[in-house]
This record gives C-alpha cells, structure tokens and sequence, in this order.
C-alpha cells in the first residue's frame, strides 16, 4: 500500500491507489498489558522499561506481565469455580503451568508433550484435563498413570482405546465426553468447531452424542462424569456461548451429568475497534443460559486465549527499510512467521508501536515483515507507525501473548525467541533464546 499523503476528511485519508486508511492516531492504551507506565514517552511494563529489555536479552523477545496473568486467572476462577482450566495450548511453559496452578486453575493439556511440560512443573496429575480428537494409546496410559483428573472422550475409536486399556491396567478415568452441539461461531473458519462438520466430538443433530454417551455408561471401562463442548475461537459474542450452553444442556439432561464444561475460545481485541466481553461477563452469559434451562451439574470452561493473549507484548529489532515508490514500504524486523504464524494462517491483524514513544502519533502506513524466505512471511500487513521510524529502532506488537510462541517454529533455522516475566520491576527469563547448538539437538551426525 502506498505512503499516507495529507488531506484526511471524515476520518479516512486518500492513498494513490484509492484505499481507505484509518486516521493517524497513537496506540490504543487498552491493547497493552494491564501494568504498563509511561515515563517521557518510553514504556514500562511490570516496572520494566522495554527498550533496556530490549538491549539486556535481545530481541525477539516475548515480554508478558505476570501480574496480568495471575490477574485473569482469578478471574477464571471467579467466574467459573476451581474446576476452571487454563487451555495451555495458549502458551505454555513450565512457568507459565505453575502460575496458573498456583492461581487455582486445572491445566487443559491436548497432546502427551503438553502433559509432560505440566507433570514436569509440579501439576498434581489430578488438576488436568487432558484434550484430544486423536489421542494415542501411549498418550492414554501416560494420562491413567499420572491420574490425569479427567480425560476428555473425542471418538468412538477412542472409547475403544479406553476399553484395551482397562483390559491391560484395570484403570477407569473418570472422562467427559465432548458433545459437537452444532452452532457456528463467527469466527474464522479455521477456528470453528463446534458445527456438525468438524473433526471433532460426537455430533448431536446425527444421534452420535447420545449413542456414545450410552455406551460409556454402560461400560466398565470409564466413569461417565460429564460433557464437554468447544464451538470456536476468536469469539467475540457471549450469545454464542449461552446458545452453545442451552444445545448441550438439552442433550446432556437425560443422562443427568454432574459436569458441563463449555470449552474455551473467548475472544480479545488485537486492533483498534475491537471489544470483547471480558471473562466475568462470558461466566455470566453461560450460566444464565444454564440456569434457564434448568441445569443443575456444575458448570466449567478453559479459557487460554482470554488468560493470556494481551498480557504480551513481543519486542523487534527492525533491520531494513524498502521503500518502492508509490507502491509501499517494507519494514523488515529480526522476527517474522517463526514466531507469531497467526496473519500467515488466519490473516489476523496487529497493531504496531515503538516503546521509545508510544504516544507518538502513528501517521505512515507501511508492511512489518519478517526475515524468512517467503513473500507471505508479514506480520502486519497495513501497519501504522510513527513517521521517523528508523532502521535499529525497537518495534512491538502487542496482544501477542497467546498462539505465538505455542505456534512457533525454527523455519529458516531461525533460533526460537526468550521469554521473559516482568513485575515489581524485575524481569526474570522463563524460557531461554534457543542457541545454534539446539538447532542441531535431535540431528543424527552420523546417519
């Protein structure tokens, strides 16, 4: 897209190619972590300022406010009583398990490697919920041995798994099984699930749940505690979880249930103009649609998204600045696809600031791009930014504290990024930047 020129009228300012813009304006404040201070135009999160981050572990660097954190787990736990789950594919690490255990929360792990990061933190097997539409039979009995307190039922072909594995151990998990109850979210597709063409769980509308939740009730392989449903992420509208909350509520009554878990995917704004309902308000969307259709067991949820996303900022360093005349800017910054694949995947969008001057106003549009050998490697596509922004300056992103790590890979060999947890004006690292030795960890020298 081409520069921004002068003559804005009515909030929209003319480019040569006839695109509409928004107006110049500084960074949205409620885009930041909750802990954020000024101090002469330069930001500090967690009493931490971000460009001597910046300078003391490098950059990439992902910088999440721990306060912030703990503060929405309590929220979790408010809204939904202790049997609330962080959904750890969110961002997980052994800090980050341990927070959100010590905050009350059960951990929603969906693969063995997430169950093994958890175990390894101190997780009490009993405060996790273990996920999956394909999980395997050593997955499984990790999960029996470690006394995981509730496996979540995705398939008949895992009902069976279930019943060898009481033949061979004598377990019986007490399981949930995960209703698709048949309601679009409006989201994007790719993170829709709880339509009738999904991977995922026993459908209802085809009679699917009822016959799996008859068979695992009569078996004696597991012990039926309860339902659980998942329509989406990104969802920015309670009504669908109260609409989703009503459809398993209906299907789950006749079996008398003492759970109800309602999954997760409550959304957060990203960019300027977008709300959500905060997670007291989602709480109290579903249980009033629970309470309206008589629902005695007790009600749950795993929010990751809603835990973790905007407690993050990441922090760049851009390196190169490509202008093409009346075409558009690049800006390239030492990042990229490897660490937040999200616009690559869903095309989400960000917002862009420099925390040498977060007030500044952001009045050039240009392309922050990353470093990998793909045209498509962009991690904002139209992104506002201070006129003088130069190569060497700081560049963040903020509400990238959720699906960029988790998602992350080493493409181009490029060495995962340092986490660190920033409060009461010391940071401490979480998770250290991979080294080039690391990159060669699992190659066989030899082979």
């Amino acid at each position: 897209m081409p520069e921004v020129r002068d003559g804005s009228r009515d909030g929209i300012r003319s480019a040569p190619d006839g695109v509409a813009l928004p107006t110049p304006s500084p960074l949205p404040r409620h885009l930041l972590p909750d802990n954020h201070e000024m101090s002469h135009g330069r930001l500090s999160i967690g009493g931490c300022d971000l460009l001597d981050l910046a300078e003391a572990h490098g950059t990439p660097l992902f910088v999440y406010d721990e306060e912030h954190l703990r503060s929405r787990c309590r929220s979790a736990v408010a809204a939904f009583g202790p049997g609330v789950a962080y959904a750890a594919k969110a961002f997980l690490c052994i800090a980050m398990a341990r927070l959100a255990h010590s905050e009350g929360m059960c951990l929603d792990v969906s693969t063995g490697g997430e169950m093994h990061v958890a175990l390894a933190a101190g997780v009490p097997g009993d405060r996790l919920v273990l996920h999956g539409n394909n999980k395997s039979m050593s997955e499984l009995r990790r999960a029996v041995e470690a006394g995981v307190g509730r496996i979540v039922v995705d398939s008949f072909d895992e009902l069976d798994r279930l019943d060898a594995l009481h033949v061979e151990t004598g377990a019986r998990p007490r399981v949930l099984l995960r209703f698709t109850p048949g309601v679009e979210a409006h989201t994007h597709t790719y993170l829709v699930t709880g339509v009738d063409d999904s991977k995922f769980g026993f459908t209802v509308s085809t009679g699917a749940a009822a016959t799996a939740m008859e068979r695992a009730r009569a078996s004696n392989s597991v012990e039926v505690v309860g339902v659980h449903s998942h329509i989406g992420s990104q969802v920015f509208d309670a009504s669908s979880f109260a609409k989703a909350a009503a459809v398993i509520a209906e299907a789950a009554e006749p079996f008398g249930v003492d759970e109800i878990s309602i999954g997760g995917g409550l959304g957060v704004p990203y960019v300027a103009g977008e709300s959500a309902p905060t997670i007291a308000e989602w709480g109290e969307a579903v249980r009033e649609a629970c309470r309206a259709a008589g629902v005695t067991a007790s009600v749950t949820a795993e929010p990751g998204r809603a835990i973790a996303a905007a407690a993050a900022v990441t922090l760049y360093t851009v390196g190169t600045i490509k202008a093409i005349e009346g075409v558009r800017t690049y800006v390239a910054v030492d990042g990229g696809m490897s660490d937040n694949p999200r616009p690559v995947l869903y095309g989400s969008g960000y917002e862009t600031f420099l925390p040498r001057s977060v007030d500044a106003l952001r009045d050039r549009v240009v392309t922050v791009v990353g470093k990998h050998c793909e045209s498509g490697d962009m991690l904002v596509r139209d992104a506002m930014v201070p006129s003088d922004i130069a190569v060497g300056d700081i560049l963040a992103t903020p509400v990238t504290g959720a699906y960029g790590h988790s998602m992350g890979s080493n493409y181009n060999k490029v060495r995962r990024p340092e986490v660190v947890f920033v409060a009461g004006g010391a940071a401490r690292r979480v998770v250290r930047r991979e080294t080039y030795s690391d990159l060669l960890a699992c190659d066989l020298p030899d082979a």
